[in-house]
């Protein structure tokens, strides 16, 4: 077991990478460097016959997925920057932390190279994050998070503090990244189900790869956090934790039906609410939870996407199985 923890806000702890004190940490920065890709390395201009021969539905669609993307990307940034990266002491997570920064930041780029490509209105497609509801509320749901870790007193060495720290793990990594975020790749990679945009399908297998290692580190961190502070687990705090997730359904259902308000081939808003009720039954089981929707998957060629890691009862039972192996 390590003999430091790792929460603290000590600029001096930290410092020495070896001996590493959470080898999965450590095992997960590996594989993001392993992964490093550039939006460039995809021709994109090659799906341009498909993209006029789509419908403005489907292009309604894409545009309103790159509108959410785009800007949560470096939200999810923000989130790192100032509500897990101070709070965190060991040396290899502010390894990773610095890699998915990057990486977000590379994410931002992917889709700012989709809007350039294709003859997409950016104007409408930067002011529908503010303009259409169901999108500003799910970002005034992080906002909440991410005011509560930077713009207020946060004391990580009481109760109340690691479970904000906690808080914020759930809303970002769990919630926007692990739910709404492959709700939305989901899709994406529909129009390539039907042999359309397979080269921003290629690059959206990309961004998914790099997102399961940023799930898995959350939810590793999560898992650590609550093993070396089981204080904090008490009976409400869970049962807030298990609401906030439930609840974050209802905000992807009317997202998602703002974006196929008609439907498209091959997919409409229940069959990707299905998904995304079967998504977040998935985090709560992995955070020891039991199921809510009972759904079972409706994209069972998303199954490589969705599988994150084995996870038992931590809010019910301590874990000491945390470490995993990072896989695509």
């Amino acid at each position: 077991m390590p003999t430091t923890s790792i929460l603290g806000s000590g600029i001096q702890e930290g410092l020495l990478l070896k001996p590493v004190s959470y080898p999965w940490a450590y095992e997960l920065y590996n594989q993001a460097v392993a992964n490093t890709w550039f939006p460039n390395e995809i021709q994109l201009g090659e799906d341009l016959a498909d993209f006029a021969r789509m419908s403005e539905d489907e292009h309604h669609a894409l545009t309103h997925l790159m509108s959410y993307f785009n800007p949560n990307e470096l939200l999810v940034n923000k989130a790192l920057a100032f509500g897990v990266y101070p709070y965190v002491n060991a040396a290899e997570c502010h390894l990773y932390l610095a890699k998915q920064m990057w990486e977000e930041a590379n994410h931002c780029m992917a889709f700012e190279y989709v809007l350039e490509t294709f003859p997409i209105d950016r104007e409408k497609a930067y002011r529908s994050h503010v303009d259409v509801p169901s999108m500003a509320a799910k970002e005034e749901f992080e906002f909440h998070y991410i005011r509560r870790m930077a713009e207020q007193t946060l004391d990580i060495t009481t109760i109340e503090g690691k479970q904000d720290f906690v808080r914020n793990l759930v809303a970002y990594n769990v919630i926007l990244e692990g739910i709404w975020f492959y709700s939305g790749f989901m899709a994406a990679l529909s129009f390539r189900q039907r042999n359309l945009l397979r080269n921003f399908g290629s690059l959206i297998d990309w961004i998914v790869r790099d997102e399961s290692l940023h799930l898995k580190f959350g939810m590793n961190l999560i898992l650590t956090v609550l093993d070396e502070n089981p204080e904090i687990a008490t009976p409400e705090f869970s049962e807030e934790i298990r609401t906030t997730i439930v609840d974050s359904v209802a905000m992807e259902e009317r997202y998602n039906r703002d974006m196929l308000p008609n439907g498209i081939l091959g997919l409409n808003a229940d069959y990707i609410n299905d998904y995304v009720k079967y998504l977040a039954d998935r985090r709560l089981e992995e955070l020891g939870f039991e199921t809510e929707f009972n759904v079972a998957n409706p994209a069972k060629w998303m199954a490589t996407a969705n599988d994150t890691l084995e996870l038992v009862n931590f809010f019910e039972a301590t874990n000491t199985s945390y470490e995993v192996n990072a896989r695509a």
